[in-house]
């Protein structure tokens, strides 16, 4: 198999990356292992996960860093213990999570919510580590290396530029929509309408619920955090996906006592899941709504991300490996 290329990325070296101060150098990837396989990257999303970590928002990032966790490209070196059926020449893609233990008696890989792993295995595609020590660099580059389990196979039906913000924005609302019961006979409410939000509204149409409600956020959290809990109807649920780097607002028990409500949470989505949502993108044919920017470009894009100028996703592309 061949292996001559090198991994280069835009790499963020101090919290002023996000300034668009990211610059372009060479990185180790992680050791290579045969449960591994190297993709040539055409399509990167970005990720407001991706600005909280080039800035260390939400922890010291662990610097110099690459990021970008909405991958799409061509698998060019293949281990012989991959999994997922995947050769060398498939368009596959990854997201998030690059890794967890997948340890037998572990209960959260073992049923299939690796996603939640808790144990030592656990890795986010960048700015992590992995066992062995080896940092995790993301997609803002022109190759990515990670473990099969966590990689999946592109339907030909779902562009690349459309696939790559799927694989975190969109499971990220796809999971707890579908965990939640979202489909016929069901209301559904979602705030805020923009990278995520419209994910929402795209999914749980997808899921044939019955209504769906685009709530707009304003500047006073505190009172738009009780409103939201007074629109739940009885036995609602709200749950949290935006992670933002504040603590979230106070709220009076009573909002969740007098209709018996109840708030959860959810992180990105397991394997398993993103291949469901894959299969139902293809289905009813949902297409996100991106914005196409150069990889050479993506300090501005990220300085116009912060900006709020997206609608409602950015993807990098990158140009000498689409064509």
């Amino acid at each position: 198999m061949s292996s001559d290329y090198k991994f280069q990325g835009w790499m963020g070296l101090d919290p002023s990356a996000v300034d668009g101060n990211m610059k372009w150098q060479s990185y180790e990837p992680k050791p290579w292992q045969e449960t591994d396989v190297d993709i040539k990257i055409t399509h990167a999303g970005i990720c407001g996960s991706d600005l909280h970590t080039l800035r260390s928002g939400w922890k010291p990032t662990d610097y110099p860093c690459c990021v970008g966790h909405e991958i799409v490209g061509y698998a060019v070196k293949v281990g012989d213990k991959v999994e997922g059926g995947i050769k060398v020449g498939d368009r596959v893609g990854v997201g998030a999570q690059s890794s967890s233990c997948l340890k037998p008696d572990c209960e959260e890989c073992s049923n299939g919510v690796e996603n939640h792993c808790q144990n030592v295995g656990k890795t986010n595609t960048y700015d992590d580590r992995y066992p062995d020590g080896s940092k995790s660099y993301g997609g803002y580059a022109d190759y990515w290396r990670g473990p099969s389990h966590f990689i999946f196979k592109i339907p030909e039906q779902i562009s690349s530029e459309d696939a790559a913000p799927m694989l975190c924005g969109g499971i990220t609302l796809y999971s707890p929509l579908k965990r939640n019961g979202c489909g016929p006979g069901k209301k559904v409410g979602i705030i805020g309408i923009g990278g995520l939000g419209h994910f929402g509204i795209l999914y749980a149409k997808a899921l044939s619920a019955d209504k769906i409600v685009a709530i707009s956020r304003k500047a006073n959290k505190k009172d738009d955090a009780l409103k939201y809990l007074q629109l739940l109807r009885v036995h609602g649920t709200f749950i949290q996906v935006g992670a933002p780097e504040d603590r979230l607002p106070a709220f009076n028990a009573f909002a969740l006592i007098a209709k018996g409500a109840k708030i959860g949470g959810s992180a990105i989505g397991a394997p398993g899941e993103i291949r469901e949502m894959l299969d139902l993108t293809v289905k009813k044919n949902v297409k996100a709504w991106i914005n196409a920017r150069p990889l050479k470009e993506a300090n501005q894009a990220v300085v116009d991300m912060g900006a709020n100028k997206a609608r409602y996703r950015y993807v990098l592309v990158n140009e000498a490996h689409a064509t």
